[in-house]
């Protein structure tokens, strides 16, 4: 199975123009993604880290992304393909309500030996 990272965006204004029926099912969804091994997590404050050279650390809190919703969440889930992992995150809190979700496949950095 293939790792893909999901990045959810959405808002409350989003969230609350959604049926509550609709949102109680996305919910289910996201823990059925849990139940199945996905890590999944709602999105805390960021900071943003540079170390230029490896000798200049610095770091900023607040995103380095920007979109026109705020990023509310992601998820480590396993699929067949890209289109397994579509399916399974079309049903989440913020595909349904008003918001979007990402789909990144994971592959290997160059030089793995993994």
């Amino acid at each position: 199975m293939a790792k893909f990272l999901t990045i959810g965006y959405g808002d409350q204004a989003g969230y609350d123009r959604t049926d509550a029926t609709v949102r109680r099912e996305a919910h289910r969804q996201d823990a059925q993604l849990q139940a199945q091994g996905a890590v999944v997590g709602v999105a805390g404050q960021p900071v943003q880290v540079r170390n230029p050279e490896a000798a200049d650390l610095r770091t900023n809190v607040g995103s380095f992304m920007r979109s026109d919703l705020p990023v509310a969440g992601f998820a480590l889930i396993e699929a067949e393909d890209i289109d397994d992992a579509v399916a399974q995150v079309s049903t989440t809190p913020c595909a349904v309500a008003h918001g979007v979700v990402e789909v990144w496949p994971l592959e290997a950095p160059e030089g793995d030996v993994t």
